[in-house]
């Protein structure tokens, strides 16, 4: 590039090619602020209405999932794969087992 092409440049305050910015390669970067929901599915087996209004602290609902099975992760309704539970300290935790 010519002296005097540069010299233009600095006046303009544009950068020279060698000191642009790389284009970002993953889109998502720029989105990634966004919040989304993430939630798990634990199927509940004859649960009816006058279960959930019995609801009170203390109480036990039973899962239709045994304790090894994989419950489903999804963010924004939308399956993104499969978790399992795990306890980490006095906190209940989830280990992702499958990306979808």
């Amino acid at each position: 590039m010519s002296a005097a092409v540069q010299d233009i440049e600095a006046i303009l305050g544009k950068p020279h090619v060698a000191d642009a910015k790389p284009v970002q390669s993953d889109p998502l970067e720029n989105v990634s602020w966004l919040p989304c929901t993430l939630t798990l599915e634990l199927p509940v087996v004859h649960f009816t209405i006058a279960d959930l209004l019995s609801l009170e602290k203390g109480s036990i609902v039973e899962t239709a999932c045994h304790h090894t099975s994989d419950v489903p992760l999804r963010v924004n309704q939308l399956l993104i794969g499969w978790t399992e539970f795990e306890v980490t300290g006095d906190r209940l935790a989830v280990r992702i087992t499958e990306q979808i």
